[in-house]
């Protein structure tokens, strides 16, 4: 459905890191005719961007391990493994981001950028889309611990994982993030294309450890 909205009024109800507006609004029916005027809060946090860093000769993903503070009453615990990932800043494309971001969690350049996916995460309370790609790098060498921005509170941890092995993550339920869980669903779909493809491609470019 492609209906009519009336938005009444958008107030600015708290803003810090994130933002929370309030709507008063209506809405077309499918039935025809509108809604009441209805309340609703939508969390602004802006839009992402996340990669899963894939090795096409070695078969393997690189996944970045962090605390976060959304999963703090997980049985699991605080710390999750994902892709990478991050916000995109004003005048930054998609591919901006991917790169940057890429860089400061992993210490790797990337080149190439295969888009997986673009979607809201919760579309029922917040306006924020991802941008989700995929990128080939040469995992072998990699530093795995000390990466992130330490002024943003980041500590990071990389993980190189056999694709199979990331892949049987998902049955087990290794993932609580979205992220990975769409990306590596969607590389079961698309590995083999992946490294028909890729694996002519020079081994890198990548940052070896200092």
């Amino acid at each position: 459905m492609n209906g009519t909205v009336e938005v009444l009024s958008r107030e600015t109800v708290y803003e810090g890191f994130f933002r929370m507006t309030r709507f008063k609004l209506r809405h077309a029916l499918f039935e025809g005719g509108l809604t009441d005027t209805l309340v609703r809060e939508r969390f602004e946090r802006g839009h992402a961007v996340g990669v899963l860093l894939y090795d096409p000769w070695e078969d393997a993903v690189v996944l970045v391990e962090q605390f976060r503070i959304g999963a703090l009453e997980l049985a699991g615990g605080a710390w999750l493994l994902e892709t990478v990932a991050g916000i995109i800043e004003p005048g930054e494309s998609p591919e901006d981001v991917a790169i940057r971001e890429t860089r400061e969690e992993a210490d790797i350049e990337i080149g190439e950028l295969e888009s997986i996916a673009h979607y809201l995460i919760s579309p029922g309370g917040s306006s924020q889309t991802v941008q989700l790609f995929c990128a080939p790098l040469d995992s072998r060498n990699l530093r795995l611990e000390g990466h992130g921005n330490p002024e943003e509170g980041e500590d990071i941890r990389l993980h190189v994982i056999p694709a199979d092995q990331a892949i049987a993550m998902l049955d087990s339920r290794g993932f609580q993030a979205a992220m990975p869980i769409i990306a590596l669903q969607w590389l079961a779909l698309n590995r083999e294309t992946l490294q028909s493809r890729w694996q002519d491609l020079p081994r890198g470019p990548y940052n070896p450890p200092a």
